[in-house]
């Protein structure tokens, strides 16, 4: 069903540009039709805010619910923006008071970049960790990607991420750990999901938590798991919400950096994301990049639009029916129970079975 256009966000507008059904605020008036409020907790920085937003809002519109979906961008004031990022946030981002006093049905929280050893001792820790709890406590589900993953489960269950030595970068096979979860009802049983991370959270520290691995990947480890209740917290790891060129500008993000002598070595390729003649290409311009710098010239440009018509999105179906799925449970519980405290009941004879 559709997103309702409740702001003047740009996002609204893009999405709309690709196809995707958006329907003005004051055109989604449907005494038959539920409203979902669903809260985007954006903690991207500048460069990735609004490719979050769209990415989010396109895979909540995807989702094939009788309802109609509102969705409330919002962030933390202590992240570091620059003057367009503060603009962008003052114009179309609601505040956290104004969430909590209206509520909401679901809550996604995004990922962020951080600068600290100990997530604890971020700026943004105290004032995420309150939102945390407030959600726990009010929201029906909510879903945290990648560094909201690491937040939850060292603020709540005392986990704390590792720091692997090296990036996790790429695109990985997953398979199922559990078939029979709601949450993966329908979705293949081996899949990608694309990574990018430096830390992880363990298959051991996940299940010492009392929590349920529903997807894991060899290489790259767990991707899904859930909280104890087996809905209100759903943990990603992974980024099944990138578009197939997200990979692609962070690697010309990193040789960039290098360009500019920021970071000290030549970005490494994302694995299995690139064909072999991609990568081929990529090689030999990391070679005139480093020729040029060498030689104080002028380094050649990214070739992107050789690669970029070589690459495959082998993910986003995946992503729309896990999140389909989830919308789906929200929109039941809230159904059931529209004014009461999250309180599942538990088949004794199906746990898996959220009524």
């Amino acid at each position: 069903m559709p997103l309702v256009a409740n702001s003047n966000l740009p996002t609204f507008k893009r999405l709309e540009v690709i196809g995707e059904t958006i329907i003005p605020c004051d055109s989604a008036v449907h005494q038959d039709i539920r409203e979902l409020h669903i809260g985007l907790l954006n903690m991207m920085p500048d460069s990735a805010l609004a490719a979050t937003e769209r990415q989010f809002f396109r895979l909540v519109g995807e989702s094939n619910q009788i309802a109609q979906f509102y969705m409330h961008p919002f962030t933390l004031p202590e992240l570091p923006r620059d003057e367009v990022g503060r603009a962008h946030v003052d114009q179309y981002y609601e505040s956290f008071e104004t969430i909590k006093q209206q509520g909401l049905d679901a809550l996604i929280i995004t990922g962020a970049n951080v600068t600290q050893p100990d997530l604890a001792l971020e700026a943004f820790w105290e004032p995420l960790d309150e939102i945390i709890e407030w959600a726990y406590e009010n929201v029906t589900s909510t879903l945290c990607s990648c560094l909201a993953t690491h937040a939850v489960m060292q603020s709540r269950y005392g986990k704390k991420r590792q720091h692997m030595g090296f990036k996790r970068w790429g695109v990985y096979p997953h398979y199922l750990v559990d078939r029979e979860h709601p949450l993966v009802a329908g979705v293949n049983t081996r899949f990608d999901i694309p990574h990018s991370r430096y830390n992880n959270i363990s298959r051991e520290q996940f299940e010492s938590a009392g929590l349920k691995v529903l997807v894991e990947s060899a290489e790259a480890g767990v991707h899904l798991a859930v909280s104890e209740d087996l809905f209100r917290i759903v943990f990603f790891q992974g980024h099944p919400e990138y578009d197939i060129i997200s990979l692609l500008k962070e690697y010309k993000r990193e040789v960039t950096l290098f360009i500019n002598h920021e970071r000290d070595d030549y970005p490494p390729m994302p694995e299995n994301y690139f064909t072999m003649q991609s990568a081929a290409i990529l090689e030999e311009h990391k070679e005139q990049v480093i020729a040029a710098i060498t030689n104080g010239t002028p380094p050649p440009s990214l070739p992107e639009a050789l690669i970029t018509e070589r690459l495959d999105n082998t993910w986003h179906d995946t992503a729309e029916a896990v999140l389909n799925n989830w919308i789906g449970k929200v929109y039941q519980l809230t159904s059931i129970k529209r004014n009461e405290p999250f309180q599942p009941h538990i088949d004794p004879d199906d746990p898996l079975a959220l009524k």
